[in-house]
């Protein structure tokens, strides 16, 4: 969708007074491929959709409302990308096994749906991007180092792509 509505842009070329669009197309299509739900509209849409499915499926019957809702989150968070569906597949195995693992991205907002996926599936993680400061980087990674139950450690690769050993 993205790519059709700018096609008769993309067919033009491009130059100086149009490389700023192009950027934001670019951008747009990076937040597709990281989440969908970093795009406008996108997450209530799909909610609204997987929702009625799994009403139309009899599988909210038993749930009260606040577990129909943090399933259906959960669900949609996880179903609608790609990159959520391999991290629900690779994860327990890496855990199973002893494994810590780290998780680069350059967007924050990426680093928010992957740290709600983390409390949707109990692991138990830490976190390092711009908002966190000083001390409490140190801390947490002391945390991730030092707590066995402490599985994985998200970090922005602005705030934690130098000067870290972990």
């Amino acid at each position: 969708a993205i790519f059709e509505h700018n096609h008769s842009f993309l067919s033009m070329g491009s130059n100086r007074g149009t490389a700023p669009k192009l950027m934001n197309i670019q951008m747009e299509l990076r937040k597709c491929c990281n989440h969908p739900f970093l795009l406008d509209g996108i997450e209530q849409r799909e909610t609204e959709k997987q929702q009625n499915l799994m009403l139309e499926n009899g599988e909210m019957m038993k749930k009260n409302p606040e577990e129909q809702h943090t399933f259906i989150q959960e669900q949609c968070y996880i179903k609608t990308s790609g990159k959520m569906v391999l991290l629900d597949k690779l994860l327990p195995k890496l855990r199973q096994e002893g494994h810590k693992v780290l998780i680069f991205s350059q967007m924050v907002r990426m680093l928010d749906f992957i740290s709600e996926f983390m409390d949707f599936r109990g692991y138990r993680h830490e976190r390092l991007d711009g908002r966190v400061r000083g001390n409490e980087r140190q801390k947490a990674i002391d945390r991730f180092e030092t707590e066995e139950d402490s599985f994985a450690f998200l970090l922005s690769t602005r705030a934690g792509g130098v000067g870290i050993n972990l």
